[in-house]
């Protein structure tokens, strides 16, 4: 019988991905293994653009005085600090060779991405996306050569090759359906529940072919009309939108061939919304689990420091 005690792993790195509005803390172990993970509301737009310092200090306080390495965010310009950008194609190699210390051997902050920002053409950046995005492929949730999709405020779209980003454009689609929500007359309605169903599919097929502002002020007109139930009408313009999204994606040359499908990086809440969307499109798509892509990546990061 064997009677040697059970190891416990003990806590090696704090972990932060820290967005706009929301931080997720993990806890992790040497070997990556998340130990506690902890979601909270103080993105950086709650920060008001200081506090870091001490919000980091609270961490410590809370899981331990751990080294800290973050991503998203927080290392914006209107951030803790301006970490930069990394232009695409990039790797998981570059972008931890280009992290930026702001307190040495204590706390890092990951770089973003940035593609054609020098070359002219479209330009766009990332920031936190690029570590649950390659850290996908790193840890084979999806394979070296694919098309993502990762829904959310600003949803990205991306290709890897060999397990590089090489390309991506950004869309506006959670913003913009936030946006009306607050004010403007498709506000009435919009606090109803988005879900999958007739009025959400409803919104996606509506949005093939463009006309989108047009399209918007007709979902106001058809419940005013008593054409739409009020109770549908947030699904109808999510699908709206979504659809939009969606559609643009498949007709522009960014897209492969549509056989190879979409893997769509996200929780189930939204995740299942854009494989609605894009199985009303004609498109196959797969969901892929955001939290252990940024795992998988920001501990291959922190593996490439040492």
């Amino acid at each position: 019988m064997n009677m040697e005690p059970e190891r416990t792993l003990q806590a090696a790195t704090l972990a932060v991905d820290w967005g706009s509005t929301n931080r997720r803390v993990f806890v992790l172990a040497a070997d990556g293994t998340a130990l506690e993970t902890a979601q909270d509301d103080r993105g950086i737009l709650a920060m008001g653009g200081s506090g870091f310092a001490a919000e980091a200090a609270a961490m410590r306080a809370r899981w331990g005085d751990l080294p800290m390495l973050c991503a998203g965010m927080v290392g914006s310009n209107r951030g803790w600090i301006d970490a930069g950008y990394v232009a695409a194609p990039a790797s998981l190699a570059e972008i931890a060779g280009r992290v930026h210390w702001v307190e040495p051997g204590r706390t890092a902050i990951v770089p973003g991405v940035s593609r054609g920002a020098d070359g002219g053409g479209r330009a766009d950046i990332m920031r936190g996306e690029e570590v649950q995005l390659l850290g996908a492929a790193a840890a084979g949730l999806v394979a070296p050569d694919a098309w993502l999709c990762q829904p959310g405020t600003h949803a990205k779209w991306a290709r890897l090759k060999g397990g590089h980003l090489v390309d991506f454009t950004t869309a506006m689609t959670g913003e913009i359906f936030a946006q009306l929500g607050r004010g403007g007359l498709l506000a009435d309605g919009l606090d109803g529940e988005v879900r999958d169903g007739a009025a959400f599919r409803e919104g996606v097929q509506a949005a093939r072919g463009g006309d989108l502002l047009a399209r918007l002020f007709g979902a106001r007109a058809a419940m005013v009309l008593g054409k739409r139930a009020r109770a549908d009408q947030a699904s109808y313009v999510s699908g709206l939108l979504i659809g939009s999204d969606c559609d643009a994606r498949l007709a522009s040359d960014f897209a492969p061939a549509r056989a190879d499908g979409v893997d769509v990086l996200a929780s189930p809440a939204l995740g299942d919304l854009y494989l609605a969307a894009l199985d009303e499109l004609g498109c196959k798509a797969r969901l892929v689990d955001s939290h252990a892509a940024f795992l998988a990546g920001i501990t291959q990061i922190w593996s490439l420091m040492q």
